[in-house]
């Protein structure tokens, strides 16, 4: 018997409180207490302290596979000694090893310090506890062998490459679709776009939000707030390139752009470098600062890129793509438990 887990008690990205308290009504998603807290879905950070605790309270005794997807908690799971744990980890949690970038940009700073200490201690023992860690980059797979000095079988994640069609390009303008987060390095990109003098749209929300508006008034960007798939699809098939400012795990954007056509200029660092290919898929910039993306975007010609070569590329990291290999990874994972 096998149950996939999540690094999800509460589901930040995909649902609101309401569709939340219905999945668990209708018995389809087995959640921690920390789920049924009013607001946890948009306070979710504050409750980082009991995660530990909430995840290694799941039984999972019944079960002799368990697949889970992580950024922090997930791995930290306990399960039965003759079952397989197979954990498909995104990142090492950035507390460990990004604190100044991740816990300081929300401005907790300093005084999260001994709280996090503590979470940092149930990190590095959790991670000792999968049978396997399945790492969705390169990237990933080297953070794990340092902080963790675990091996990892390297699996990019997929992009929904169907949600995007092929666009025509008409438009003037760069295009991010992000989350709104310190590490992202929106700011950096709004600063360069100002330099180049040229369009910048951002399409998304989450906690920099605010501070984003106001550091783009007067500028070249635009700031959208939160868009629906389908505006997100015709902004990027319209957009000259993507941008990717800051360095991702993986970066799923550029494989989303060149599904709809369209190529990306992307920071060289982390796992872009695994989803961008030089001069075909789109163009990297040097060093973490605008004026070198500016330059970036300044140099830029659109017209060197094929849509249909973009489309290929894209189609690659397909969902069904990645099921399969995953399903390979854990049969092998469990023949030689």
């Amino acid at each position: 018997m096998a149950r996939a887990w999540s690094d999800a008690p509460i589901f930040t990205a995909l649902y609101d409180d309401a569709a939340v308290g219905d999945l668990i009504a209708r018995e389809r998603v087995n959640v921690s207490a920390l789920a049924r807290i009013p607001g946890a879905n948009r306070r979710f950070r504050y409750l980082a302290p009991f995660y530990p605790r909430a995840f290694e309270a799941f039984d999972l005794s019944a079960f002799d596979t368990i697949v889970s997807s992580t950024s922090a908690w997930a791995k930290g799971v306990r399960f039965r000694e003759d079952a397989v744990h197979v954990c498909f980890i995104h990142t090492v949690s950035r507390f460990l090893f990004d604190y100044e970038r991740y816990v300081g940009g929300f401005g907790l700073g300093t005084l999260a310090r001994p709280m996090v200490s503590r979470l940092v201690a149930w990190d590095l023992r959790a991670a000792q506890r999968p049978s396997l860690f399945v790492a969705n980059s390169h990237t990933v797979a080297e953070r794990v062998r340092r902080y963790y000095h675990r091996d990892a079988v390297v699996l990019h994640s997929p992009a929904d490459v169907d949600r995007f069609t092929i666009g025509a390009g008409a438009g003037d303008y760069f295009f991010i679709a992000s989350r709104l987060l310190p590490y992202k390095r929106i700011d950096l990109a709004i600063e360069a776009a100002q330099i180049a003098r040229v369009p910048l749209i951002v399409a998304g929300g989450g906690p920099s939000e605010a501070a984003l508006r106001e550091r783009a008034r007067g500028t070249t960007t635009t700031l959208l707030g939160f868009v629906e798939d389908a505006r997100v699809n015709e902004l990027l098939g319209n957009a000259r390139a993507a941008i990717l400012p800051g360095e991702e795990d993986l970066g799923l954007v550029p494989i989303e752009a060149a599904a709809a056509g369209r190529p990306t200029i992307a920071y060289r660092g982390g796992g872009a470098r695994e989803t961008v290919i030089e001069s075909e898929t789109g163009e990297f910039f040097d060093a973490p600062t605008p004026e070198s993306l500016a330059a970036a975007m300044r140099a830029f010609d659109a017209r060197r890129y094929d849509a249909r070569r973009l489309r290929a590329h894209a189609e690659q990291f397909s969902p069904q793509r990645f099921v399969e290999r995953l399903r390979a990874i854990v049969d092998e994972a469990r023949a030689a438990r």
